[in-house]
């Protein structure tokens, strides 16, 4: 019916549903800094450690689209 093949659907889950997934992990981890009265500081923390494995998966993207993969 519309024409969409497993490899389309599996790219357009794993690019625009970890896209979603992780502005959520984002929304997440600032509530937490906010509800716990982290701070400046503190939220730079929780940003930098919690966020970090997203920053991999991310640059593995970019990665795999300047190499043409």
């Amino acid at each position: 019916m519309f024409n969409l093949s497993e490899e389309k659907v599996a790219e357009f889950g794993m690019t625009w549903g970890l896209t979603a997934m992780i502005g959520f992990m984002l929304f997440i981890i600032w509530d937490l800094a906010k509800k716990s009265n982290a701070g400046k500081f503190g939220a730079f923390v929780l940003f930098f450690v919690l966020a970090f494995g997203m920053l991999g998966f991310i640059a593995k993207s970019v990665i795999k689209w300047l190499m043409g993969i």
